[in-house]
C-alpha cells in the first residue's frame, strides 16, 4: 500500500518524495505505467498529469476501499485503469492486458498508507483504540486478532525478531500467549498495553509497541514475501530501458530491495571459487544514482516521511 506524508492539520495527503519519483521514472509521455501500490492516489496522478492522450497507468491496491476511491477519482481519465489485488500478481494482471514485458515504467510506495493508519477500525496503528485487524485486504484472510489467537509462542516470537527487530521478542510473546489464555486480545489498545508492559527499556522518541505492530502487520499480510515475488515479476514486466521505482519505509524492505538490484547488476549470483570471467555477466539492472531520502522540509512537513528511501534501476536485458 502507498504511504503517504501528510500535513497533520489538514489531514491533506500527499505522496512521499514525488519529486524525486516523477523526475526519475516518468521517461515516455506515451508510455505504460504501473502504479503498484495506489492508496490514495497521490503518485498516480502525478503520473497521468505527465502522460500523453496515448499513455497508459494501471494501478494496484489490496485495499477494497483504495479501489473504490480510485474508481470515483479517476472515472472520467481513459488513460487510467485499476485492478484489486497483490502486486505478487502482477505477471497475471499484465498478461490479461497483454503489457507484460511492455512497461516502461513501475512505482512500489511500500507500507501503510495514512488513511489506513487514521481510521481506527483498521487497526494498523497504537495510538488509536479499534479493532485489532491490521489486513491491507480487509476482504480476506485472518485479521491480526484471530491470527494472535492461534499463533505458537515460539513462531511469535520469531515473527517479532525477524520482522521487527524487536530485541525483547520473546518476552513479548511470552506476555501475549499468557494474556490471551486469560482473555481473547481484540483491540490495538489491549495489545499496545501487553507489549509495553513487557519491554523493561524503552527507545527514546519511540512508542514501545512500535516495532511489535510492525511485525505483526507485515506477517499477517506477507508483505516481504509479496515484495519479494513482485520484484522478480517486475523485472520481466519492464520492457528493455523501462525504469523500477522502489520506496520503503524500513530496514528489511530495503535491504531486500538494495539486493535484488545488486544482484541484477553484477549479472546472478555466483559462488565464491567459480571461474567466472567478466564477459560471462550478463547484467540486467542499472542502478540511478544513489538511495534518495526525503529533505528536511519534507520531513518537517511530514514526519510520517521522515524512514521513506527511494531506490532506482533501469532494466538493461
Amino acid at each position: 500500500m502507498a504511504a503517504c506524508r501528510m500535513n497533520e492539520e489538514s489531514s491533506t495527503h500527499l505522496p512521499v518524495l514525488l519529486d524525486e519519483v516523477i523526475q526519475n521514472l516518468i521517461i515516455q509521455p506515451d508510455g505504460i505505467y504501473v502504479d503498484a501500490t495506489f492508496g490514495r492516489g497521490g503518485h498516480s496522478q502525478a503520473i497521468l498529469n505527465q502522460l500523453s492522450s496515448a499513455g497508459r497507468l494501471l494501478a494496484l491496491d489490496k485495499d477494497p476501499s483504495a479501489i473504490a476511491y480510485a474508481k470515483q477519482r479517476f472515472a472520467d481519465d481513459p488513460r487510467f485503469m485499476i485492478q484489486h489485488g497483490s502486486f505478487a500478481d502482477l505477471e497475471k494482471i499484465l498478461k490479461t492486458q497483454n503489457w507484460f514485458g511492455k512497461l516502461t515504467g513501475i512505482l512500489f510506495d511500500l507500507g501503510v498508507s495514512s488513511p489506513q493508519l487514521d481510521e481506527a477500525e483498521r487497526g494498523f496503528s497504537f495510538m488509536r483504540d479499534g479493532k485489532l485487524d491490521m489486513r491491507m485486504d480487509s476482504s480476506q484472510g485472518l485479521d491480526a486478532a484471530e491470527w494472535l489467537a492461534q499463533v505458537k509462542e515460539e513462531e511469535l516470537a520469531n515473527v517479532l525478531y525477524e520482522y521487527g527487530e524487536e530485541k525483547f521478542s520473546r518476552r513479548i510473546a511470552k506476555s501475549i500467549v499468557e494474556k490471551r489464555n486469560e482473555n481473547p486480545i481484540t483491540t490495538t489498545k489491549e495489545l499496545a498495553e501487553i507489549v509495553s508492559a513487557a519491554i523493561p527499556r524503552w527507545e527514546k522518541h519511540k512508542h514501545p509497541a512500535t516495532r511489535s505492530f510492525l511485525a505483526i502487520r507485515i506477517a499477517i499480510n506477507h508483505e516481504l514475501d509479496d515484495l519479494k515475488i513482485a520484484l522478480e515479476k517486475s523485472l520481466e514486466a519492464l520492457a528493455i530501458g523501462g525504469r523500477m521505482a522502489v520506496i520503503s519505509f524500513h530496514s528489511l524492505e530495503d535491504r531486500m530491495v538494495k539486493r535484488f538490484i545488486q544482484r541484477h547488476e553484477r549479472g546472478g549470483d555466483f559462488p565464491a571459487g567459480l571461474p567466472v570471467h567478466n564477459d560471462m555477466f550478463r547484467p540486467r539492472l542499472k542502478r540511478l544514482g544513489r538511495a534518495i531520502k526525503p529533505s528536511q522540509e519534507e520531513v518537517t512537513f511530514n514526519p510520517r516521511a521522515r524512514s521513506a528511501v527511494l531506490r532506482i534501476a533501469e532494466k538493461l536485458l
